[in-house]
C-alpha cells in the first residue's frame, strides 16, 4: 500500500497540470484537441453484435483468468504476430485495461528486497506514469533512466552502473515507446535479456503501440525470446486491443509469462482482479481473431503520417505509436502559445517525464496526437507548423 507519504512523491498527473497550465486563457482559434491518445477511428461494427449475441451471460460472474475462448484468440494472436506458442491456460492472464496489468504485476511479482537491500524498478524517462506508481507502491525505489535521441529515445540500461543493476527487480520498457515512437530491435531486446539474466531482474514490456506502425512490424520481446531460448520467466508482456482495435473503452487486455510468474499473478488477481463481463470478452476474443479492421486502422494512421511528414518537413515522425514528440524551445510555452494563438492543444514533453541529475528529457518537446479525423489532423498540423516553426 502506498503511504500518504510516498504518495506524495508523484506528480500531478499530465492532464490537470495541462487544465491549470491553460487555465482561462481563450483558444485563438476553433479547439483542435492532440493532447491524449483516445483512439478515435471506428470500432470494428462486429463489437457491438457480439455483444448483443451474448447480452443474457451479463447475468454470470466472469472468469477471473479469462474465458477459454478469449485465451485460445490471444495465444493464436502471438502465433500469427510473433511466432510464440504461449500456453493459453498456463501462460495468458486476461486483463480488465493493460493498466490494471502493468500495476498489479508489480503487485505480485516484485520482491520485499534484492540482493538485501530495496529493490529497485527501473523505468524509461519519459513514460507510462503507472509504472511509477506501481514501484512506489511495492516500496520499490524508482529510477528514471533517461530515452532520449541520444539513446535511440529508448533507455540505455546496459549503461547502468552494476551495483543497481543487482538490486533492480523490475524493468519497465515500453515498444513502441510513448511518446518517441522508437522501436526496440532484436538486438535491443536480446541485450536486455541477457541484462536480466545476468543480475536477475523481470521485463515488463508494455507493447500496447505494437500494431500502429508505417514499415516493418515491430519486433516484439516475445520473438527475442524464441529467437535466443531466454527463460520466459524473465518477461512479462503486455498487449491491448485499446490502440490495435480502437476499443479503449473495452478495457480488454492481456499478459503473457511463463507458468510460475503466472500463477503468482493468477493468485493475486484472484483477490484484487476486476474481471472483464463475458459478453465484453467474447467481443475481445472476436477482435483478437480478426485482422482486415487491424489493416484498415494502420492505413488510416499511415495517411497522418504521411501528411505530418510533408507538413513538418525535416521535424520527427516516427515509426510507430500515434504521437509525434516534437522538438520545441520550451514545452510548457509553446503548449501556450499554441493554444491561444491557434487553438491547437498540446501537451508539454516535460509532463511525462521526471527531472533527473542529467535534467528532464520531455522539457524541450511537446506531444502530439494524431488521432482525429484526417482533415483535422492537418488542420492542426498546419497550425501548429505555422505558429512554432515558421
Amino acid at each position: 500500500m502506498i503511504s500518504p507519504t510516498r504518495f506524495s512523491e508523484l506528480p500531478e498527473y499530465a492532464f490537470p497540470r495541462l487544465r491549470t497550465l491553460l487555465g482561462d486563457l481563450a483558444p485563438g482559434d476553433a479547439p483542435i484537441q492532440m493532447t491524449i491518445g483516445d483512439p478515435r477511428h471506428p470500432a470494428p461494427a462486429f463489437v457491438g453484435e457480439v455483444i448483443a449475441a451474448h447480452r443474457d451471460a451479463f447475468m454470470s460472474y466472469p472468469p477471473n483468468d479469462g474465458t477459454p475462448e478469449l485465451l485460445a484468440a490471444c495465444a493464436d494472436w502471438l502465433m500469427r504476430r510473433y511466432g510464440y506458442a504461449a500456453d493459453p491456460e498456463r501462460e495468458i492472464l486476461a486483463l480488465n485495461g493493460t493498466r490494471e496489468g502493468l500495476y498489479n504485476t508489480a503487485m505480485a511479482l516484485c520482491p520485499e528486497e534484492k540482493a538485501g537491500r530495496q529493490p529497485a524498478i527501473l523505468t524509461p524517462n519519459p513514460f507510462y506514469q503507472v509504472y511509477a506508481v506501481a514501484a512506489l507502491a511495492v516500496r520499490a525505489e524508482p529510477v528514471y533512466v533517461n530515452a532520449s535521441a541520444a539513446t535511440g529515445d529508448l533507455p540505455d540500461f546496459a549503461a547502468l552502473d552494476a551495483d543497481l543493476l543487482d538490486r533492480t527487480a523490475i524493468v519497465y520498457i515500453c515498444s513502441p515507446s510513448n511518446p518517441q515512437g522508437a522501436v526496440a530491435s532484436l538486438d535491443y531486446w536480446t541485450t536486455l535479456l541477457d541484462l536480466a539474466e545476468r543480475h536477475d531482474f523481470t521485463i515488463f514490456a508494455d507493447e500496447c503501440y505494437a500494431e500502429i506502425y508505417t514499415g516493418a512490424p515491430p519486433t516484439g520481446i516475445l520473438e527475442a525470446v524464441r529467437a535466443t531460448g531466454a527463460d520466459p520467466e524473465r518477461v512479462v508482456a503486455f498487449h491491448s486491443l485499446s490502440k490495435r482495435s480502437n476499443l479503449a473503452g473495452l478495457r480488454s487486455g492481456f499478459a503473457v509469462s511463463g507458468p510460475g510468474n503466472m500463477a503468482r499473478m493468477k493468485q493475486l488477481r484472484a483477490y484484487s482482479g476486476a474481471p472483464l463481463p463475458l459478453p465484453l470478452q467474447m467481443a475481445a476474443a472476436r477482435a483478437w481473431a480478426e485482422e482486415s479492421h487491424v489493416e484498415a486502422n494502420r492505413a488510416l494512421y499511415a495517411a497522418k503520417f504521411a501528411a505530418a511528414r510533408e507538413i513538418l518537413g525535416n521535424h520527427p515522425v516516427p515509426e510507430a505509436g500515434f504521437f509525434l514528440w516534437l522538438p520545441v524551445e520550451d514545452g510548457e510555452r509553446a503548449a501556450v502559445k499554441l493554444w491561444t494563438e491557434t487553438g491547437v492543444r498540446v501537451m508539454p514533453g516535460a509532463y511525462f517525464a521526471r527531472d533527473t541529475m542529467n535534467g528532464n528529457p520531455g522539457t524541450g518537446f511537446v506531444r502530439v496526437a494524431l488521432v482525429g479525423p484526417q482533415d483535422e489532423t492537418v488542420r492542426g498540423l498546419t497550425r501548429l507548423r505555422d505558429c512554432l516553426y515558421t
